[in-house]
């Protein structure tokens, strides 16, 4: 076909003819349509254009000669360009594939969050397979199966939810086999093993082609990577490939995450571990800082009082010390209180200290030998290591408990043996002022003797009441022909302030009050009553049998009246006194139940005494008695009630009549000539 000689446009520039510059049909070169193809099969391979558009010209398949020279050159030429598009084509799927894996491990490299790794690893395969849907399950080991992590594109919460059975299904194979699987149509593949479960979930997915590879962790699978579709298709090798080496990557994360979690676990532990050595060694030092403090108060002969103290400090608490029976020993910082028996024993059987409505309860030990106990107020919330240092306290209190025991059981040998002595009279009189001087006891000056009984108390915990109020007072307590006897100086015992501050200084003339008071002292303190027979004072060795057998029968008297629980000395007896005496004072008697009427008599000349005796005699008529006196009976009224008034208003009773009357009739024996006559003081 015959062309001009000027060039033609074609594609991106003109194409002049072969040789000359003009086109034709024939002859040795191709055509100017041939060679404009050519071109346009360039500018379609520059473009990236698809393999669909490399058509030859339609012009070769209309021309005389179609199977020509030139349209064998456009076919040929065509064939080449399809080759050359499909090497491009792979050569960018490769390298989008290859930008993926490397932003793949970018993000590996930049590994925070686990789940952001795996849900961008599910989106890039979706992507890169332009599949509808990709999805990742991990293996759990303890429930046997796999489980969903992470979707893309996914539209059913049940799909999102499945869990598949080892072997079961796609995933499930390719989890128990380690081996990639596919299927263009899962619904009717019949190679996998369908549960209801798992149909009905990839049924409402709308899934069908489904492709499968395993997470790998060296030959250990953790885990599958899926690329599915919603329409029926086969997956290419290159495909499988793409995936499985996204599934290596997501391996590598998950592997990482789990190393990075263990780093920082341990890390975590490790400062963990460093607080608590840290707090340990504090604790320890602690411990020994406070054990040497109290070993050393033990050490320096410190009371118990220090002891508490020094336990409240280092404990920031109140602190209350009893002793086995429950009597208070020291306090600090703290009301007095009962120990909680329970708590005690709790704490005695386990060996630790216990909590008790937020006060904690150490047991205080001696081998099996329960000395006493330790109350911390104050510290509810005491740790591990307070609670070590407050048991350690008490031992301690015990071996300070043990060691004033060993001291208190010698000089209690030499008390009692003193005390024996004293009360038997079998010992030299004139050693035993030098061995009571030894003890801290004079007996050169008045002591009363004291014995005790207590029906509710053990004669123990009434022995170890008694000692300790002859250590504060300067006495002797002990044990003789089993009964608990108490010697204390004459000028404690007089009516004291009250229980537990101490018997102060009273009169010298009688022990009966004292009695009174110590009675109420040992039975406030024992919670039982205390029974207290006394006599005395007596000055000198050679008196003090006496006196004991005195206050002996003193407190069998007291006991026999049923006054369990008093104290007073025979002379508080009455007449009963004065019959159980060894020496009766009877003058003193006489004095004591008639002084009051005596002394009025004496000062005003009248005749009360007398009028007082014809009363009696007459059998308690006041008409009898004023007929006897030859007075009117208002007289006799008059007088009776003046006697009332002096003697107090229960003189008329049987018992206190008695006593008035046998001190009448001692004195008109005693001073027939004159019945006003005052006895000697």
């Amino acid at each position: 076909m015959p062309t001009t000689g000027n060039t033609a446009s074609a594609g991106r520039g003109a194409i002049p003819d072969a040789d000359t510059g003009s086109g034709s049909g024939t002859g040795a070169g191709p055509s100017w349509t041939a060679l404009r193809h050519l071109r346009h099969l360039l500018d379609l391979l520059d473009q990236g254009a698809p393999a669909e558009q490399f058509a030859p010209p339609a012009a070769l398949a209309r021309g005389p000669h179609p199977d020509g020279p030139d349209a064998a050159v456009v076919a040929e030429a065509t064939r080449v360009a399809l080759r050359i598009c499909r090497t491009l084509g792979q050569h960018r799927r490769r390298e989008a594939e290859l930008a993926a894996l490397f932003d793949t491990a970018g993000d590996l490299a930049r590994l925070r969050d686990l789940d952001a790794v795996l849900k961008a690893i599910v989106h890039r395969a979706k992507l890169l397979l332009g599949t509808d849907v990709t999805y990742l399950s991990l293996n759990d080991d303890e429930a046997g199966d796999t489980y969903m992590r992470v979707t893309d594109g996914s539209v059913s919460a049940a799909f999102q939810q499945v869990r598949l059975g080892m072997g079961e299904g796609l995933g499930g194979l390719v989890a128990s086999t380690a081996r990639p699987y596919s299927t263009g149509d899962y619904r009717d593949d019949q190679r996998f093993r369908h549960t209801t479960t798992i149909d009905g979930a990839v049924t409402e997915e709308g899934l069908r082609a489904i492709l499968g590879v395993p997470l790998r962790l060296g030959t250990r699978v953790i885990g599958v990577l899926y690329a599915a579709d919603r329409t029926a298709r086969a997956f290419t090798p290159d495909e499988v490939a793409l995936l499985s080496s996204l599934a290596d990557h997501a391996a590598i994360a998950i592997d990482s995450a789990r190393l990075l979690e263990e780093t920082r676990s341990a890390l975590v532990d490790l400062n963990e571990a460093s607080r608590t050595i840290e707090a340990h060694s504090d604790a320890m030092r602690r411990a020994a800082d406070a054990h040497d403090r109290l070993t050393d108060l033990v050490l320096r002969g410190a009371d118990i009082a220090d002891v508490a103290t020094a336990i409240g400090t280092v404990l920031q608490g109140g602190t209350l010390i009893h002793d086995a029976h429950g009597t208070e020993l020291a306090r600090s910082g703290t009301d007095s209180g009962q120990p909680a028996v329970l708590a005690v024993a709790a704490s005695r059987t386990g060996g630790r200290a216990v909590s008790a409505d937020g006060t904690w309860v150490c047991a205080v030990l001696a081998g099996p030998e329960l000395l006493g106990s330790i109350a911390l107020t104050g510290r509810p919330d005491l740790g591990d290591a307070d609670r070590r240092l407050f048991e350690r306290a008490a031992v301690v209190t015990a071996l300070l408990l043990l060691q004033r025991r060993s001291v208190a059981e010698a000089e209690d040998r030499v008390r009692g043996e003193l005390l024996g002595d004293l009360l038997t009279g079998a010992a030299d009189p004139a050693s035993l002022p030098a061995r009571a001087r030894r003890v801290g006891v004079h007996l050169d000056h008045p002591h009363a003797v004291f014995v005790l009984h207590s029906a509710t108390a053990a004669r123990q915990r009434l022995l170890a009441a008694a000692a300790r109020v002859a250590h504060s007072r300067k006495g002797l307590a002990g044990l003789h022909h089993d009964d608990v006897v108490l010697v204390l100086p004459a000028e404690h015992t007089g009516p004291g302030p009250g229980p537990g501050a101490g018997v102060g200084p009273g009169p010298r003339v009688g022990v009966g009050p004292g009695a009174a008071s110590l009675a109420g002292e040992l039975g406030q303190v024992l919670a039982g009553p205390v029974t207290v027979g006394a006599a005395g004072p007596v000055t000198g060795p050679g008196r003090f049998p006496d006196a004991h057998a005195e206050a002996l029968r003193c407190r069998t008297a007291l006991r026999a009246l049923g006054r369990e629980g008093d104290g007073a000395a025979l002379g508080d007896l009455g007449f009963l006194g004065v019959l159980l005496g060894d020496q009766t004072d009877l003058g003193g008697y006489v004095r004591r139940t008639l002084g009051p009427v005596l002394d009025y008599d004496a000062k005003r000349g009248t005749e009360l005494v007398h009028t007082l005796q014809t009363y009696f005699d007459e059998g308690t008529s006041r008409s009898r008695a004023a007929e006897a006196l030859h007075v009117h009976v208002n007289t006799v009224v008059q007088r009776l009630d003046r006697i009332g008034r002096l003697l107090g208003r229960d003189w008329q009773r049987p018992e206190r009549a008695l006593e008035l009357q046998l001190a009448l009739r001692v004195h008109r024996v005693q001073w027939p000539d004159d019945s006003a006559a005052l006895p000697p003081v």
